[in-house]
Formats: structure tokens, C-alpha cells, sequence
């Protein structure tokens, strides 16, 4: 078998077999196959796509090219949750204590953030002394004791998959919907849970931005899910503006124990409970997802979930002191109020430059290296749809900095406020569809 022959097949539009992508998949992460091979390769399948049964065969390749986690050890269904990434995204601090409460096994690995997505793993590590770093049999146990645990995705899952990513991102080939998809779930089969629920975001801070394109990822990402037996649901859900109020790791996490004592944002409380409903569904703890609605309302309601919170924290060292006391976590020594210039309606926000502005008070990281600034970040006090008077404030800017006038200026850029009185955007559904099959 020949790389050359594999190259030439999927250039001229023909689907390539379990055994030229396994062939592949393992010699190129083995170093056999040089990167003008492979990055050919990743060209011809930008422009030639693949089908679903390719699709399967190319994800479970790269799932298998590393280490597959065992976490047969741990008693029940194990249900994930994965977010194609986001601005003030912080979902995932919320279902994880909201969904073991209902005695579902969350064992959760997840990554840190870069550029101007935030990473679950950044967001924990703001609550002092959380420790992410556990063992493997430390992680199993807190799951069979806790329901609960959180750990950071280890190098030896689907090597493939790293190597892959690095050689798409300088060959103009990271937009390509089978290679985001493969990407995203050879990991998440690599971590071994047995059901898996996505969050597809669409919009201005995210990869897809068009409707249509996120529908066609969480399509192929629902068939790798049932090629390879794994449970999965892909939620599409609105990025046209930051999820909630918090951008920033210190303040995401004040904004998640807020929504956990019930006192959230509605958007972010709404999606946690939709994308939880599928999740409970998924773990047999209801019959449908109206059912498992309300016992995650009522779990929100009774402080259950909240409890559960604490004990995720507890268990992995960090500071359970501070679900009562906010000022525990990393302070910024400025704020500073970003005024409206003229009054109307925010009709729009660019998500993706307001989680930049973020990033540039050094909420995120530009370089994977980067040291990011846990207590920094900005508090909308407008969204999408709301009126705004003159010299109203808009947001606050939390700094460790005592100028931020270029993160003004970007961000007086970004929300977009005509004069217009009632120019809102109607079209601002946070669901827009859910993907089962």
C-alpha cells in the first residue's frame, strides 16, 4: 500500500477504506509518513469531503492511535458533555455538579483555553488550591464516591488527532467540517464514557459561523457517535453574543455558583438545563427529557446540585470557602465602566472580538504558553435586544491594569447600538435545534 495512492484516490472524490485510513492514521502518527504526505491528504478531503462511513473509520482510527481510558471501574452510565467552544461558556462548571446529583457518574476531562474561547480547566483552577492534576484511580474513586471529577485530557489520547491538528492549522485546512468533527470525537471516545451530549455553537465566536454548517457538524458528529456505539446528542446552540453576563475565569466561576443557587443568568440557566435534560435521558434517570427537566429544576431549587459543587471542590483540594464568599478568588485591582456614546437598542455584538477584548486584559491566552490572569475579565450589563440610554453603562472591565483604553475601543466597536428605537434582532433563539439521529 502506497500514500501516494491513498492521496490520489480521496484528490479524485473517491471513498477511501477502513484499511487506507487505518494504514494511514497509524503510520503518520508512527512519523513514517512525512507532512507533505499527509497535509496532500488533508487537501483532498477539505475538498472532497467524506461519507459518514469514512467519517467513522478516520475518528476511530485516531481514537485508537493512543491510549483508550477504562473507566469500566466506575459503576452506572457514564454521561460526557463537549462544547465546540465559546465566549463566557462556562455550562460545563454548572452540569457537572447539576447532573451528578441525580446520581449520574460525571468523569469529566477537559482542556484549557486558548485564544478567545475560555477553558473549563482555567476556569476551576481560579478557585484556590483546585487541583486538576488527579491520579488515575484518584479520579475513578471520586467518581464512584462523589459522582464527580475533573481532570485535564492527558497527552496519550489520540496522538493522531494532536499531530493532525497542528498540521491543519498551518495548511489552511482547520475548517473543514469531517476533520473538526473526527477531532472532536476521537478524543471524546478516547475518554471512554459511554454517552455523550455536544453543544454546537453557531455565530459571530464560533468556527461555524452559519447555522448551516453547524447543522452539518453535529450531523457527522451524531454519526461517528452511533458508528461507534456511543450514545450521542448534538444541541445547536446561538454564540451571537457571550453566554450569560461573565467573560473571565474568577467571574465565570462567581456566574456558575450563582446560576447552581438558582440567581443565573436565564440564558445560562436555560441551555444547562436543556443540554442536562439529554443528559439524564442518556443515563436511563428519565423517561424523556420534560421528565428530566424537572428534577434538575428541582435539584436547582433544593440546593442539591449546589452541594454537589461543593463537594467537587472539596474533594480535588480547592477552596470550598468561596460558594459564600466571592472574594476568595483572584481580585483585578481596577474596574471600569464602558459608557454608551448615544442611546437605542443593542442589535448586535461580534462574540468572537468581545471574548478577544477579554483575552487582551489576559483573561485568555494568545499562545498555548501564555500565563493567563485568573481575576480579569468583563460583566455585561447589556445584551442583545436591551435598550441602553446615553452615558448608561454598558459592561464593566475588570483590570490589572490601569489603561485598557485599546479594550475600550474594541469593545465600543463590537456592540453594535442604532438609533433607531426597537431595531432588535429577532432572530436571537438560544436553542436552535437538537440533533438526535
Amino acid at each position: 500500500m502506497r500514500m501516494y495512492d491513498i492521496i490520489a484516490k480521496k484528490r479524485d472524490g473517491y471513498e477511501l477504506t477502513k484499511r487506507e485510513i487505518k494504514f494511514f492514521i497509524n503510520k503518520y502518527t508512527n512519523g513514517e509518513i512525512p507532512d507533505y504526505q499527509a497535509s496532500a491528504l488533508l487537501m483532498a478531503i477539505y475538498f472532497q469531503n467524506m461519507s459518514d462511513r469514512e467519517l467513522g473509520y478516520f475518528t476511530a482510527a485516531m481514537a485508537n492511535s493512543g491510549e483508550i481510558i477504562d473507566l469500566s471501574a466506575i459503576d452506572g452510565i457514564k454521561v460526557d458533555k463537549h462544547s465546540t467552544g465559546g465566549v463566557g461558556d462556562k455550562t460545563t462548571l454548572i452540569l457537572i455538579p447539576l447532573v451528578a446529583s441525580l446520581g449520574i457518574p460525571i468523569p469529566k476531562m477537559s482542556g484549557r483555553g486558548l485564544g478567545h474561547t475560555g477553558g473549563t480547566l482555567d476556569k476551576l483552577e481560579a478557585i484556590p488550591n483546585f487541583n486538576i492534576e488527579l491520579t488515575s484511580d484518584t479520579f475513578i474513586k471520586n467518581v464512584n464516591e462523589h459522582k464527580l471529577a475533573v481532570v485535564g485530557q492527558t497527552a496519550t489520547l489520540a496522538p493522531a488527532d494532536q499531530k493532525l491538528y497542528h498540521l491543519r492549522d498551518v495548511t489552511a485546512t482547520v475548517h473543514s467540517i469531517p476533520l473538526i468533527a473526527s477531532s472532536i470525537m476521537s478524543k471524546k471516545i478516547a475518554s471512554g464514557a459511554d454517552a455523550l451530549v455536544l453543544d454546537v455553537k453557531t455565530g459571530t465566536g464560533t468556527f461555524m459561523e452559519k447555522l448551516a454548517d453547524a447543522k452539518l457538524l453535529a450531523q457527522a458528529m451524531v454519526s461517528i457517535g452511533k458508528q461507534v456505539n456511543k450514545q450521542t446528542v448534538a444541541v445547536i446552540s446561538n454564540m451571537n453574543q457571550p453566554l450569560g453576563k461573565a467573560i473571565g475565569n474568577s467571574l465565570e466561576v462567581i456566574e456558575a455558583i450563582d446560576t447552581l443557587k438558582g440567581k443565573g443568568p436565564k440564558d445560562v440557566t436555560e441551555l444547562c438545563l436543556t443540554l442536562g435534560s439529554y443528559m439524564v435521558v442518556l443515563a436511563n434517570k428519565a423517561k424523556n427529557t420534560e421528565e428530566a427537566r424537572r428534577l434538575l429544576q428541582e435539584s436547582l431549587q433544593s440546593g442539591k446540585a449546589l452541594t454537589y459543587f461543593k463537594k467537587l471542590i472539596k474533594a480535588q483540594g480547592g477552596d470550598d470557602k468561596v460558594i459564600d464568599d466571592y472574594e476568595r478568588l483572584p481580585q483585578a485591582k481596577y474596574t471600569y465602566e464602558l459608557r454608551a456614546k448615544k442611546a437605542g437598542f443593542v442589535t448586535a455584538m461580534n462574540t468572537e472580538q468581545l471574548g478577544v477584548a477579554a483575552m487582551m486584559l489576559g483573561a485568555g491566552r494568545k499562545t498555548v504558553d501564555a500565563k493567563i490572569d485568573l481575576g480579569v475579565g468583563i460583566v455585561l450589563h447589556k445584551k442583545i435586544g436591551d435598550y441602553v440610554a446615553k452615558d448608561e453603562s454598558l459592561l464593566t472591565i475588570y483590570s490589572n491594569d490601569p489603561s485598557v483604553e485599546q479594550v475600550k475601543e474594541k469593545l465600543l466597536h463590537n456592540i453594535i447600538i442604532p438609533m433607531e428605537k426597537g431595531a432588535t434582532d429577532p432572530s436571537q433563539s438560544l436553542i436552535y435545534d437538537v440533533i438526535t439521529s
